[in-house]
């Protein structure tokens, strides 16, 4: 076999192999979500009642839940949010054991930051905010040892990091259009140039092979999509005290195109070791504009006030990602969110359902909450959805004008992920511990 022949072979079976084990690759661009893909808002107080906040919404945080809540703010405040998150992946390759194992990455963030001013015009009472909220979370890390069998045998040592994540510019406006109900809107604005809204996606490996046992070779690669990400988007919202003790609130998360700034660089190296010689060298340097539809979605929420002290909250919440669909530079339509082609996808809707509990201490100088929830929060998937569940704990502290609250999260899917690795057979256990933290100043 001459060496033309030798070099179209390793290309056919490389490529192969790289189509084969790449995570997070197929052949089409998607969006790997690390954390939960649902559209949720912020704050420790809500997400300590299980991110049940849609009826209830009565913080700066409501820009990101439900405007229309912002109707309850009195006076002007400034709020700050933080968050630590730690997730494992346990990771189980099917026909590839020597690449199972647990996955880790742990991250602190700034969550969510508002500034909100309420006032009073034509006998109405209305209120601006602005708020900064991140959004989406895409961090991955895998360190794995991945064997090829066949023609071309390799064992590659895979590095693949996943990093960055998407963020947004708030601008909201709730007015009161009667004493029971008020209306708002949230305009969202997505822009790498004005906020991170990007992320990173680095594939390594290296390692030794042979060619037909006869030819030993040893291969180095290196791949960087780099993507950037702007558009706009609203949040609409209603609340509606019914009873005073009874409040229906309603959100509608418009969807919109987002623009795609995508770079690429490739670099890979085959050498035949005993001549010390080269078999194959790419080099690739790319740029593309591409597009990416960002699904609808909307929720309906209820919250009961059974006294100053105790409230009880029900949110439903539903999510179009068979409307996720990106569009690379040549036109080619794929799900976002599995990588197949949109005229073969089978990815449905998701709906989250939260429950959520708060109750007050209430002491002449100071107000304690202690709060709990529980979700359920399923992830989209090809031909059906990746079951999680989850809880929350919360607590905190309110003194004049000053309110400080803490919630932990706990999120856990079995047997999920199976989207994520194009190669077939992959299972994950994953695991998910948050902590937030806010703050509130009243002026």
């Amino acid at each position: 076999m001459n060496h033309h022949k030798i070099r179209i072979a390793v290309i056919g079976l490389l490529l192969t192999v790289f189509l084969g084990f790449c995570p997070g690759y197929s052949g089409a661009e998607e969006i790997e979500f690390a954390s939960s893909p649902n559209p949720v808002g912020s704050g420790a107080r809500a997400l300590g009642m299980g991110g049940a906040f849609i009826a209830v919404a009565d913080d700066a945080t409501a820009a990101s839940w439900n405007p229309a809540g912002l109707i309850q703010l009195e006076t002007p405040e400034i709020s700050v949010v933080g968050n630590w998150f730690s997730r494992s992946e346990d990771n189980d390759f099917g026909y590839q054991p020597q690449a199972n194992g647990i996955q880790r990455v742990d991250e602190t963030s700034l969550n969510y930051f508002s500034a909100a001013y309420p006032f009073t015009l034509f006998n109405h009472n209305m209120i601006v905010s602005l708020n900064y909220q991140d959004l989406y979370d895409f961090t991955r890390d895998w360190d794995f040892l991945f064997i090829h069998e066949g023609g071309y045998y390799a064992e590659h040592q895979i590095d693949y990091t996943q990093d960055g994540g998407l963020a947004a510019l708030g601008l909201a406006y709730a007015v009161q259009i009667t004493p029971k109900i008020s209306l708002g809107v949230t305009c969202n604005i997505w822009d790498d140039d004005l906020l991170p809204s990007n992320w990173t996606q680095k594939l390594k490996y290296e390692g030794p092979g042979n060619l037909f046992g006869v030819i030993p070779t040893y291969e180095t690669y290196y791949k960087k999509d780099d993507y950037s990400f702007s558009g706009t988007n609203f949040n609409i919202g209603f609340l509606w005290n019914i009873t005073g003790k009874i409040t229906i609130g309603g959100v509608f998360k418009t969807p919109f195109e987002a623009d795609i700034d995508h770079d690429i660089k490739l670099d890979n190296r085959i050498i035949n070791t005993n001549t010390g010689g080269d078999m194959w060298v790419a080099h690739t340097r790319e740029s593309h504009h591409e597009s990416l539809d960002m699904p609808m979605s909307y929720g309906l929420g209820i919250a009961y006030r059974h006294s100053d002290q105790l409230t009880l909250s029900f949110d439903l919440y539903r999510t179009h990602w068979d409307d996720m669909i990106y569009e690379d530079y040549q036109g080619v339509k794929t799900s976002a969110i599995s990588g197949v082609e949109e005229s073969e996808s089978g990815i449905d809707p998701t709906i989250q359902a939260r429950f959520g509990v708060e109750y007050l201490l209430i002491k002449p100088k100071y107000v304690i909450p202690l709060r709990a929830g529980l979700f359920y929060d399923p992830a989209p998937a090809e031909n059906g959805k990746d079951e999680y569940y989850g809880f929350t704990l919360g607590t905190g502290c309110s003194r004049k004008r000053f309110a400080f609250d803490i919630a932990y999260q706990f999120r856990y899917g079995s047997n999920v992920g199976a989207d994520i690795y194009k190669g077939g057979d992959l299972s994950q256990d994953v695991e998910e511990h948050n902590i937030y933290t806010s703050l509130i100043v009243y002026f």
